[in-house]
This record gives structure tokens, sequence and C-alpha cells, in this order.
């Protein structure tokens, strides 16, 4: 794009999707600022990236428009502005107009018809425009010097690439918007008629005119649909069209970008605790940048020559954090571009002595792997990184392959200079996602030690369950840093080319930058973890010692019996036949039961059954919790869900663990992801196999598969009830603190406590019923919830639960706490210290809100119950590896540890790991171990 150019952001679409893409966020005080943040970032960035000379940045204006006059159903279905969106465009105007960007609001219109007006007038003075936004209605302004770019899916139309988007050029646009519809702006379509239908009419007929003239000899039920459709197409076709005659109070001369105004946007990011734009914003205005005139010195490495330079908006919004360094002698220093660090490569025996040194005298060492996969358990060595000060960093490239590859150091001999520092504990090290570097190196047979931080972790700690952690996303959260990507240094989709293929130079960039912003964001992160004790104790006594115990786990892998798992997918393909021809027979003809289009045809207009909900894009929905309530109604619903089941257990059981052994070790490794679940759980991936059904007949069948080697068993421990036993102890209810005392069936118990019992007479619905009430409000189930659940009216239900809290009063005063003290706080906390932050808990969007009490009583328990297990396997490896006693830790599931033990050694490790595990935590009531051992995961059960 040229700086001679007009760039003209869709405000409005900025605002939505930020709002609806970001995470929450709010200030101390509870005023959310997620939008803001996400549309200066996007603004900041845009006008940085593209230099225009002009620039607008356009919204609707609130009230009605011509469009509302011409037809009062227009958006009519919309729900109003949600309250924590609406108070934050106020402030964000004031953001944009002290940036200096013109601001433009015109009542009667909307921003679609301001932009389609200036891009009219810009195109007169032969002036290039780039349209920022999301909304597909803008297509039909694309011309040549017209480009359309969505920076949240980074993609920049052009009218060719309008054409292939969409299947028609852009001055078919609005003919095509008009045959299909808009449901979100309720503009009436075509019955049926998508996009792939309006395409190919267009390109029979040719226009919207020339599909209305071909209505009355189209055949079958489209011809009907639209032959329905032509009193309301012309007024489509109206409403989609966007005008280019707005009257505006501006015109281009106008729309020069003026000298931002430092100091208000300081207060303004004070205000709203904007802390990465004040950053950048407040280094501006110290280094004099935002007064006219000013000059900048661009000090290359080793320059001290300082020239003059006009200060334009986009210098004013760049990365001020650039840091340029000497290179240490003998190391070739990579041209990092301005706002980087000083990169080097290493590629001699001196340099590599030099740094080597360098790193035995520091206090930490940040280190990165480039390595030729991405599976840790198939992954070899590229290259190295390290730093030990931010902004400097090194890469020893040690196996890239290219045509003119300068000579490289020799990979083994590198490692086993490195080996000491690695293997030694008493070399601090930190690192981003360092469990993947130590698999990595174990398969070079280096065994990592010293892990001191994590930058992963220390993230997830402060931020659980609300944000990103990846480094990328991290850099710019925290350092305002935008970082170079993977597809930038290799390409994506199949031209991506292997690191190794990289050139060193490039390579360094990319590599050296990943260790120096771990250590620059454990900087940053550090001292928030170091000042909250009961965080602090979190990240340092269960998430970095549990690091290298799932290590270990995900090395050990487990037994598979691929033969018996071939054996299970025919059967279950064999029960899916006959489920397939069941659902035929009830639907009254044959149909795809993986379509939803033709589920819903047969659910809702063949067999009228109501709709329950519906989808985003308003079609009725057919997900499980629908099919679950239409199944009360008729078989069909029923059998679907069965075959689902089915299917799921077949492609990601039956099916897919043979294909994961890995033909090295002959185990299946999942991995273990501690920052994922915003409670504390792990999760399993690739494969996961934490999701086996455990009551099913299926479940058992997939688990039988999971076997022990000869002359060993597979041993299961799993903690009873814990959660349950944990809302005991949160609550001190006495009648709960009594039935774990005595060891009493918890859900008879509380069955016999609720109808007033005695515990022999209690029938197994009421069991059932006080179970579902028992698990329920660990959850946050309603009366309607359980009603549903029980089959049983919604009063009788209600009745249940307030009988429930009679005779449980400690629990309903532990709710109510749990509540209040998350609207104090803004978090929900563990019996550890470890914290949920809940933006929404002071909404004043009442389901966010509940949703977030939901929240605020169920994480701790969660919570509590995940840190349990975590101290659990953590003095467990620990035992393991100090006794050498001959058993292994192969599996985590949610409570459940599962081991491998020699069979006549299987008594003694249940008696050991049931004490340890009961002693992971000190409740009010006992905990209980139940184990079990087998051949194999079905019998341990």
């Amino acid at each position: 794009m040229s700086s001679h150019a007009l760039v003209l952001v869709d405000g409005s679409s900025y605002l939505f999707r930020a709002f609806h893409a970001l995470p929450p966020l709010t200030t101390r005080d509870g005023m959310p600022t997620g939008a803001l943040h996400g549309v200066l970032a996007m603004i900041q960035k845009l006008v940085q990236e593209e230099q225009p000379s002009h620039v607008a940045v356009v919204f609707d204006a609130p009230g009605k428009t011509f469009r509302d006059d011409i037809y009062p159903e227009y958006k009519a279905h919309r729900p109003p502005m949600p309250d924590e969106l609406r108070v934050q465009i106020d402030p964000l105007h004031q953001a944009i107009r002290a940036l200096g960007l013109p601001l433009l609001i015109v009542d009667g219109v909307e921003a679609d018809d301001v932009i389609a007006t200036l891009t009219r007038q810009a195109r007169a003075e032969d002036m290039p425009v780039l349209i920022s936004t999301g909304d597909k209605d803008m297509a039909q302004l694309s011309e040549p010097g017209v480009i359309l770019i969505d920076t949240m899916k980074n993609t920049r139309l052009d009218p060719a690439g309008v054409e292939e988007k969409f299947g028609v050029p852009p001055g078919r646009i609005v003919d095509y918007l008009a045959l299909v519809g808009d449901t979100s702006d309720n503009v009436p379509g075509v019955k049926g008629c998508g996009p792939k239908t309006a395409v190919k009419w267009l390109q029979e007929y040719g226009s919207l005119d020339g599909v209305m003239a071909a209505a009355e000899d189209m055949k079958g039920k489209a011809g009907e649909n639209l032959r329905a459709a032509l009193a309301h197409l012309p007024l489509s076709r109206e409403l989609v069209t966007v005008r280019d005659d707005v009257e505006l109070p501006v015109t281009l001369e106008d729309l020069a970008p003026a000298e931002p105004d430092l100091p208000a946007l300081i207060a303004l990011a004070e205000r709203y605790e904007l802390q990465r734009h004040l950053k950048a914003w407040q280094a501006k205005l110290d280094g004099g940048a935002g007064e006219r005139g000013a000059t900048v010195v661009d000090e290359a490495p080793g320059s001290n020559m300082a020239s003059p330079s006009p200060q334009p908006l986009w210098s004013l919004l760049s990365d001020p954090s650039g840091i340029h360094a000497g290179s240490p002698e003998g190391v070739r220093p990579s041209s990092a571009p301005q706002g980087r660090g000083a990169y080097s490569a290493i590629l001699d025996e001196q340099a590599l002595g030099d740094w080597l040194k360098r790193l035995e005298a520091a206090e930490l060492v940040a280190f990165d792997t480039e390595t030729t996969s991405l599976d840790p358990m198939q992954a070899e060595i590229v290259g190295l990184s390290f730093a030990v000060q931010a902004g400097e960093a090194a890469y020893i490239p040690l196996a890239h392959s290219y045509p003119g590859v300068p000579d490289q150091l020799e990979r083994e001999a590198v490692l086993e200079r490195l080996r000491p520092l690695l293997e030694s504990a008493r070399h601090a090290k930190v690192g981003q996602n360092l469990k993947y570097d130590a698999h990595v190196l174990a398969n070079h047979g280096i065994r990592l030690a010293g892990i001191a931080h994590d930058t992963l972790l220390e993230s997830y700690v402060l931020d659980a369950g609300q944000l990103r952690h990846d480094l990328d996303a991290l850099a710019r959260r925290h350092l305002d840093h935008e970082t170079i990507t993977y597809e930038q240094v290799a390409g994506k989709g199949a031209k991506q080319i292997p690191f190794a293929a990289v050139d060193i130079e490039t390579a360094t960039r990319y590599a050296a930058e990943d260790a120096d912003i771990a250590l620059r964001l454990h900087q940053a992160l550090w001292p928030r973890l170091a000042a909250e004790p009961g965080l602090k104790s979190v990240y340092e006594e269960i998430e970095i010692p549990l690091l290298p115990v799932l290590m270990r786990i995900e090395r050990n892998g487990v037994c598979i019996d691929a033969a018996l798992l071939h054996r299970v997918s025919h059967e279950l393909a064999t029960r899916m036949y006959a489920l397939e021809q069941q659902a035929h027979a009830l639907a009254g003809g044959a149909f795809n039961l993986a379509s939803p289009k033709q589920l819903q045809e047969i659910l809702f207009d063949r067999l009228a059954l109501p709709v329950v909900s519906k989808t985003p894009t308003g079609q009725p929905s057919t997900n499980e919790e629908v099919l679950e309530q239409l199944a009360e109604q008729h078989e069909l619903p029923r059998v679907i869900l069965e075959h689902r089941m089915l299917a799921k257990l077949k492609s990601t059981y039956a099916d897919k663990l043979p294909k994961a052994i890995d033909p090295r070790t002959g185990r299946v490794h999942t991995m273990y992801q501690q920052a994922v679940a915003s409670t504390g759980r792990l999760s399993s991936t690739d494969p996961n196999l934490q999701n086996i059904p455990v009551r099913t007949p299926e479940g058992q069948r997939i688990r039988q598969a999971f076997i022990a080697p000869e002359g060993q068993v597979v041993l299961s421990a799993d903690y009873s009830q814990i959660e349950l036993r944990i809302m005991a102890h949160l609550s001190g209810d006495a009648g709960l603190l009594r039935a774990f005392a005595e060891g009493r069936d918890i859900h008879r118990a509380t069955a016999a406590e609720v109808f007033g019992l005695p515990l022999d007479e209690v029938s197994d619905l009421q069991r059932r019923a006080a179970k579902a009430i028992n698990f329920g409000l660990i959850y946050g189930m309603s009366a309607f919830g359980l009603a549903r659940q029980l089959a049983i009216p919604r009063a009788e239900a209600q009745a249940y639960v307030d009988l429930y809290f009679a005779r449980y009063p400690g629990v309903r005063r532990y709710m109510e706490e749990a509540r209040e003290k998350a609207r104090e706080k803004g978090y929900a906390e563990t019996l550890f210290g470890r914290r949920l932050q809940l933006p929404d808990i002071r909404s004043r969007d009442a389901r966010r809100r509940q949703q977030a009490e939901r929240v605020a009583i169920n994480a701790p328990m969660q919570g509590t119950a995940a840190d349990i297990i975590k101290r659990a396997m953590i003095d467990i490896d620990a035992w393991l590896s100090e006794s050498g006693f001959p058993a292994r830790m192969i599996m985590q599931v949610h409570d459940e540890l599962v081991f491998e033990v020699g069979a006549t050694r299987a008594e003694e490790l249940a008696a050991i790991v049931k004490t340890r595990m009961a002693a992971a935590a000190s409740l009010a009531v006992p905990l209980v171990v139940e184990v079990g051992w087998g051949a194999n995961w079905g019998e341990a059960h």
C-alpha cells in the first residue's frame, strides 16, 4: 500500500469483533476494558504497518438509519448492545481522537455508507484506498485501487480475491447478498438459498434481475422458494447496497492524521489500566517523541551518529523497547531489526567457549531448542539458543542444511560440552514450555535439571482461564513486543520448509529472540508472582515440581493391545451399521446421520419435533444437549446419540490408538498440558486418554486394550468422591462431615437426610436423586436441570433442592459466601492458593454474572482436587525415585493415577500409594483412595 493512501477503519466492526474475541478484561474497580484494549491495539498496528497519508476511523451512529425507515424489521431481532461494551465506547472514542486519528460518526447512515462515500471520493482523486473491516458487505466496494483487509484473519482482498472468496465478482456482491439474505441484520433472502446456490444462479442467469426473471421456469423446491421471495428481493437488494453519496462533515484533506496527544493518552491508559499501551506512550513522552519537530537517533550497533527526522504518526506507535549492544568477539552478529535485541550466531569453538563461560557464571540462563518436529518424543535438535541478559542472545546452529550453508559446529560434540551445564541442578534455567525442551534433550541422552522457572507456568498461575499463554501472546501482552513468527521464517502450508532449511541468519533472529523474550518475560512476571504468597506457593510447590514428573510419565507411555482394538473397531462398526438402519426406519428413509442439515430437516420438518435452541447462524441446533431433550419425545434422537457415542469411540480410540504407537518404544505417549484448564486440572492430548468412558461396556472394552507387559500388572488408584469431600470441608456442614467420618454411602446418607428416612429404607430412585443433587450443586445445576435429569416435574425437583438445603445448611452458607467472596475479590481460590479470575462476577449482564457465580462455587472444589492429585504425583514420584521401588507411573486421569508394577509387588505398591495419596492434603474428612489391579486397565477398576 502506498504511503500516500487513505486507510478507512470500520470501527464498529472492530469494536464488536474485539469484544467477542478477546478475554473480558476489567480494571480493578470492575470497569470492562477488553474491547478497548483490542481495538486500540488493532488500530495502532494497522496504522504503523500501512503508514497512510490519510486515515479515518468510522463508527455507526446511535439511533435509526434510512434502512430502518424503508424496512422497520431491519436488525430488529438483534439484542441490545451489552452494557459491558457500551461503557467502553466513549473512552475508545477519546483514545482514537487523542491518537490524532480522524473519527467519523454520521447520523442516519451506517459506517459502511460513510466508508463507501469516502472510497468514491478518494478514487475520484486516484488515491489508493485500504478498507479494514470484517463485514462481508464491504466486498461490493472492491475495485482496482481498493483493497479490503481483515486484520483478525490477516487477509487482503483485491477484486480477484473477492471473486475467489465469494464466487462472484465485486459487481455482483449485492445480488449475491440479496439472494442469501443476512440473519444477523434480518435481511430476508431466498429460503434454502445458500452461498453455493446463489453463485450457481448468478453464474447461470447473470444478475439478480436475471434470476428473478427465470423464477417461473425454475423447477422443484428451489423454484418454489425463489417465487415466494420475489416480492421482497428488490427490498433486500436495497438494504444490502451501501450508499456512496452521504453528505459528510469532512473532506479528504481533513483526514490527514494529527500529532498524538500523549499526555491525554497516558491519562486514559492510567484511568483504564491499559498497561501495554501506557508503557509505549510513556516511553515516547519521556523521549520527547511527542513534540513537534523532535529528532530521533537511529543507533545501529557500533554507530554514534544521530540524524534528524520527522515524527510521523506511525513512529509514535512502534515498539519502544529496542536494545542494541555490541557482539562478543568471534561471534557473527545477526542483522536484527531495530526494536529487537543484539542476536548472534555461534559458528566456531572460540565463540562457543566464550558463551559457555558466560552461561557458567550466570545466575539464570534462558534457553530454547529448535527442532525437527513438534512431537517431543520424535524431535531432534537443529540448534539451541541462550540468553543471560535482556536484549542479548546467541544461537548455536547445529544441523542446518541448505545450499551454501556455513560451516557449523558438530552437534554431538556441542551437546557434550553443554551436558554439564544442562544436567546441573545448581545452574538455574528458565524457558517457555521447558517440558518440551526436556523431552528433546532426552532424545539426545541429556537429562535436563535445574528448571527454576517456566514463563508458560508463571503466566498460567497468574492468569489461569483468561488468556493465552504462548510466547507470542505473552510478549505482546507483557512486553508490547511483536515476535517473529515461525511462519515468517519457514513459510506456511504446503510451502513450509523444515527449520533445518532456514538460513542461519534468519534462524538466528528467530531462535535467539525466543531465548531473549523468555528471559524478559520472566523478569516481568516473576515480581508479580513473588508479591502474591498464595500464587507463589502454587507455582513453586506444585507447578514447577510437577513439570519433570509429567515429563517422566509421558516418556514412560502405556502399552496398547493393537489387535484387540482392531477387533473392537470391527464390533463398533457393526453396531453403528445396525443403528444406522434403525435410524433410517425411524426417519422414514435413508439419510446421512453425520449431516446436521439432513438431521434438522428430519427432526424439525418431517417429524415436527420442537426446536429447543438455535445455532449462531439461526439454524435449529442438533447438538447433544438438544438430542437428549428430544429423546424424551421420540426414539430417533436416542439412536442418533448412541451412534455418535460409538463413532467417537471408534475414531478417537479404537482406530487412532494403534496408529499412535511409537515405533521406537512400542508404547503410546500422551502429552499432559499444565496450562490449559482454568481450574488447574491437567489435560491429556495427542492422544487424549482422559475421556474414555468408565461405566459403559464400550468404554470398558477400550480400557481392556491398555495392558501391562508380561509379568506385570496395571494398578489404578482413584480418589473416591474427592470433590464432595472438599465440599464437606469447605462448607463445614455437620451432616456432611458426619456422613464422611462414619464412612457411609454419601448418596444414600444424603437421601436419608433429605427424605427423613432410615438408611435401609432409602429407595434406588431416592439415592439417584440425592446423587444428582450432590454432584449437581458442585456444577451449579438448577432445579430445572435436576428435573430434566431425573425426569420429574420441576416443582418436585425444587422441593428436593429445598429439602437438601434445609438438611445441609452449611452447604447453602458456603455457596452464598463463595459468591460474595468472589464479588469482593474478583476471583475464586483453592485451599492451596490457586486463583481463577472471574471478571464477569460483577457484570451487569445477568447471564454472564450467574455463570461466574456458578464458577465461584465450583472452582474451589475442582481446583483443590486438581492441586491434591498434583501434590500426590510429586510425592509418589519422589518416593519411587528415592526408594528404587520397581514400578512406574504411566497415566493421570482426573482423580486417578495409573501404574505399572510387577505382579508380585502390586499389593505392596497399593498400600504405599493409598497412604501417600490420602496424605496429600489434610481435610476435615478423610481422603479415601480406591485401589485395584489386573492384567489391563479395565480389570484394575
